[in-house]
């Protein structure tokens, strides 16, 4: 009799017991749909079951709106009195960070089968004075709509800043929070004993550049003294620090003291225009691509352009450059290839001029043309060939000394032309070997090129693939040869000290017993 109590629309007037439990079933079933969807059920829910999604965000890609943003919802709106500045490191507080080192390391061998190689890497960004961050921040936003100001050699100041903008984006990164960020092989600790590697937030690229020279001078050994007198400097003598030290202009004068620790630079110019020998090394040091000067041609853009690719070769640039010492690979090479490409039919060759007109035309030169000539600079590498990888454009790489960034991921060799600076400066060469590349392999070079971009635009959020994510990728694989130099370093210095003690203990016996 029970069934006559539930609704007659469900029950209609049948009593057959199939109709029962039918009816019986979708009630129960509207019920558990009901919680299930209910808003408060639903966030619950994902909250426990569902890994966080970051929302649709379009990235931003231009360095000024994304400094913008940030300093606008980001930045602290009055100098932070917490940071990690210390006083006095004694040898104790050294030895209690290494003793809480090892603990955690000794934790990590025991319970993750993968350990020194497994991911994410941890990293802790250290908490400098404003000074040293967010100050010089907010001198480059509040100075680059007035000035003008441009180096020796023609380039704009601020565009420069840009360029070399890689410390921004890695810190912007490092220091969101989790639930905005989107890259997994990279994680920012709290805890120094807890951390892989250390990363130093120092803009050592806008303070050379907008600072008077000898105010850059102190700060740059401000800062240096604040990093060297951490606990964790000392205890690795600085093996396990990263400093973007990308302008090779920038941070020179206390470099000497910093040789040990993870340079992040744009090539490693074994010309010794820059750095001086002992100074960099692939072994240690990471090359991290520029920020390209141009936008994107995406995937519709790439499709637009194809048709409008009439021009074989293009170069828009300085021909003449200021590299101290020229070598074969240098300012004179480039010099020689414009004089011998100037005027050469389907090749348009021409002087470089700055603002917002000059990269116009450089991005409209890049999107007509089949190959872009990215010869060696003052260093062995240039802007341009990023400017032409970002515009489907194949780059024609004319630089003996070149090492390339995440080389040890990427395969240049399927998107762009190397050609030695022999060959380029034979006259007719470049074009003759040019024109003999297959209509083929231009669209496999094209399609890679379309694949590749990715790894060369920095963004905020930071993508997957991106150069922000490769440069971890790359970081994990040193971290076994960070921790043997570390462990060498502090096997030597303590068995020296131990030895020393027992000779002058011998010693001391030796003098005081003179009869044995």
């Amino acid at each position: 009799m029970r069934a006559k109590q539930l609704p007659s629309s469900i029950l209609t007037r049948s009593k057959s017991p199939v109709i029962l439990l039918f009816a019986v079933t979708i009630l129960a079933l509207s019920f558990f749909f009901f919680f299930l969807f209910s808003p408060s059920s639903t966030t619950t829910s994902a909250a426990v079951t569902v890994p966080y999604r970051h929302p649709s965000v379009r990235p931003e890609t231009s360095f000024v709106a994304s400094l913008e943003h940030f300093l606008a919802h980001k930045a602290p709106k009055i100098p932070s009195s917490s940071d990690d500045t210390v006083g006095s490191v004694i040898d104790h507080d050294v030895r209690r960070l290494d003793e809480r080192k090892f603990v955690k390391e000794m934790e990590w061998l025991l319970g993750d089968p993968y350990y020194p190689m497994s991911m994410p890497v941890r990293v802790y960004v250290y908490e400098m004075p404003s000074k040293f961050t967010y100050d010089l921040l907010w001198l480059f936003r509040n100075t680059f709509r007035e000035t003008s100001n441009l180096t020796s050699n023609g380039s704009p100041v601020h565009r420069l800043i840009e360029q070399h903008s890689i410390d921004y984006w890695l810190w912007a990164d490092l220091i969101a929070p989790e639930s905005e960020r989107l890259l997994k092989n990279v994680v920012r600790v709290v805890k120094q004993e807890e951390a892989d590697l250390f990363y130093v937030p120092f803009f050592t690229t806008i303070s050379f550049f907008l600072l008077e020279k000898q105010q850059c001078k102190a700060l740059y050994r401000e800062a240096l003294k604040w990093v060297t007198d951490q606990p964790a400097w000392k205890r690795s003598e600085g093996r396990d620090h990263i400093f973007p030290i990308h302008h090779p202009w920038s941070f020179k004068s206390v470099r000497r003291y910093v040789k040990n620790a993870i340079w992040l630079l744009p090539d490693m110019d074994s010309t010794g225009n820059w750095y001086k020998p002992g100074q960099v090394s692939l072994e240690k040091d990471l090359i991290l691509p520029y920020v390209p000067n141009v936008d994107l041609c995406d995937a519709k853009c790439l499709l637009e352009s194809e048709s409008k690719r009439t021009t074989l070769l293009f170069f828009r640039g300085r021909l003449k450059r200021n590299a101290v010492r020229v070598s074969t690979v240098g300012g004179k090479i480039r010099a020689k290839i414009g004089a011998e490409l100037t005027g050469a039919k389907d090749v348009v060759i021409e002087e470089g001029t700055a603002g917002e007109g000059g990269k116009a035309a450089a991005q409209k030169g890049m999107r007509r043309s089949i190959f872009c000539l990215s010869p060696a600079g003052d260093t062995p590498s240039s802007a341009r060939l990023f400017d032409a990888i970002v515009s489907g454009c194949i780059p024609v790489i004319i630089s003996d000394e070149l090492e390339l960034p995440f080389e040890g991921i990427l395969d240049y060799r399927k998107m762009a032309v190397f050609i030695s600076s022999t060959d380029a400066v034979q006259p007719g060469w470049i074009l003759r070997y040019l024109k003999s590349i297959s209509s083929t392999q231009i669209r496999e070079m094209r399609r890679n090129l379309a694949e590749y971009s990715r790894h060369f635009v920095y963004s905020n959020p930071a993508q997957p693939l991106g150069p922000e994510d490769l440069v971890w990728r790359m970081m994990a694989g040193k971290l076994v040869n960070i921790k043997l130099h570390t462990r060498r370093s502090q096997r030597v210095v303590k068995e020296s000290r131990s030895v020393c003690t027992c000779d002058c203990r011998r010693s001391n016996s030796t003098h005081s017993n003179p009869i044995n």
